[in-house]
């Protein structure tokens, strides 16, 4: 018999949505996670007092995660308190203009109108359809299989009313906000989102132009730091008998023919399973734990052609006074040609950009404890993307440089003098990242998402070349993200359950 019924490697949220939905339905279920803490780019670690997120920073579209607490049968507020913040954002354009989005509409369209008149009409119209949209869209798209033509026409026929959104699938992001929009500041703030899905305006599916209107359905910071999340998913999994071990790596999958039997971890200890679930980057399950010698052509020429998506450096700060500014989130934004031509000219060519195109996270505006007391921690992305392999550098030499590039941006854009309130200051390169989480070149978002690698395109979560072998997280279904990790281990637990009948 084996060890277990099933196996989930990597303990990030798809990955632990997945096995604590398969304990509550009576599997033997252990999650092996390499590193010593959970949550993966969903996470905080603790360094002389200061409590860092590695990278996901917020929270919204809580539906997938309040539908993984329904199916566990418990409520999210047990185990999860969720802090609401508000304003959405505030925005600082290249020329020193301040204006923030609160998260009520009718405020924000006062806001518009104070910017840009013209586009009040444009905003009322991309609202009614989007809030319509988003409830008409959420349960159909976000946590339903995807996985095959098959499965998309059942969502279809489930819920007709879809077909009338799905057009916006096929346009471009920065189409889909120009159809709305003429004001350069307005259009500004609602196309940096692309970059959440990992891709510019002018690749990024017109889908995720409404990213910037489910926000004003709420944005909440998780009390303790974003690692609260996977703690108090995987606390719900524990008490159906759900299992973890961490400082455990997985070196490859264990096969029968075309059939996974367990895994085997670093020290070569052997664990067998009737079921192993991946939730690590789908190239590293199919080349190094399958292993394309293991994988017929077709499959590896699929598998190939997947590109990984952007890595991102993130800047650690600790103050030792409260920053001058609004919200838990501030952008430092350009114009939508700024943006595009950051991962064109700079990104795509192995150049880290120098160009105003900054996210700063404010996480101790929401919760004072994961500092000292009177000190603040600011999360900031400082024009990013940036390249994996620095043309003609590497990241480890350029980590100070770098350091002293996000300073001078802090004190261009944001708080003058903030050098002298400095007393933490650290930054994790995609290299870092890499070491970390072992995230292939540091990519956050796992493979890069288009309009050629959604849903049905992205690799499947249900294994076609390798029977009881599943796919869940960022690599899966719709990509990297909070809601969407979630969501794709509803999914994959769901294709189990129904596989074992």
């Amino acid at each position: 018999m084996a060890d277990y019924d099933a196996v989930v490697i990597g303990a990030g949220l798809g990955g632990i949505s997945t096995a604590a939905l398969l304990a509550k339905n009576g599997m033997k279920t252990l999650i092996l996670e390499q590193s010593d803490i959970v949550g993966g780019c969903c996470s905080t670690f603790e360094s002389r007092g200061y409590k860092f997120d590695v990278g996901a920073s917020i929270v919204e579209i809580l539906h997938p995660m309040e539908k993984f607490f329904h199916l566990m049968g418990k409520r999210r507020e047990d185990y999860i308190d969720l802090l609401p913040c508000d304003p959405i954002y505030s925005f600082i354009t290249e020329d020193g203009r301040r204006f923030s989005y609160p998260t009520d509409i009718e405020e924000t369209t006062r806001v518009i109108e104070s910017i840009a008149p013209e586009d009040v009409e444009g905003w009322k119209r991309f609202s009614s359809l989007g809030l319509e949209m988003i409830d008409e869209m959420m349960d159909a798209m976000m946590t339903s299989p995807l996985n095959t033509i098959g499965e998309a026409l059942a969502m279809v026929v489930k819920t007709p009313r879809v077909l009338r959104y799905l057009p916006l699938l096929a346009r471009r992001h920065q189409s889909v906000v120009r159809s709305y929009y003429r004001n350069p500041v307005i259009l500004g703030s609602v196309a940096f989102q692309s970059y959440f899905a990992g891709a510019p305006p002018e690749l990024g599916s017109g889908i995720f132009g409404f990213i910037a209107l489910s926000e004003h359905l709420g944005i909440y910071y998780p009390r303790g730091g974003m690692i609260s999340i996977p703690e108090g998913m995987l606390r719900a999994g524990q008490e159906h008998g759900l299992e973890v071990r961490t400082g455990c790596k997985v070196e490859r999958i264990i096969l029968e023919g075309r059939n996974a039997r367990g895994v085997v971890l670093e020290d070569g200890t052997e664990i067998t399973s009737d079921v192993v679930v991946s939730n690590v980057n789908a190239k590293v399950a199919y080349l190094k734990m399958v292993g394309p010698e293991n994988l017929p052509s077709w499959a590896l020429k699929a598998i190939d052609s997947y590109r990984l998506s952007m890595p991102c450096p993130m800047i650690y700060v600790g103050l030792d006074e409260k920053p001058d500014l609004e919200a838990h989130h501030t952008v430092v934004s350009g114009s939508i040609e700024d943006m595009n031509r950051v991962w064109n000219l700079y990104y795509t060519k192995g150049i880290i950009p120098r160009t105003a195109m900054s996210l700063i996270c404010w996480p101790t505006e929401a919760d004072p404890s994961l500092a000292p007391d009177g000190h603040h921690i600011l999360n900031f992305l400082c024009n990013a993307p940036a390249p994996y392999a620095p043309l003609g550098d590497n990241w480890d030499r350029l980590k100070d440089w770098y350091k002293e590039e996000a300073v001078r941006e802090l004190e261009r854009f944001v708080m003058p003098g903030v050098r002298d309130h400095i007393d933490y200051l650290e930054v994790s390169t995609p290299l870092d990242f890499e070491r970390r989480l072992l995230s292939p070149q540091g990519s956050i978002y796992g493979l890069f998402s288009d309009l050629t690698s959604l849903a049905l395109f992205r690799p499947h979560a249900r294994s076609r070349v390798i029977k009881g072998l599943y796919l869940t997280g960022s690599s899966t279904h719709l990509g990297g993200g909070v809601p969407t990790t979630i969501a794709s281990g509803i999914i994959t637990s769901g294709y189990i359950l129904k596989d074992r009948g």
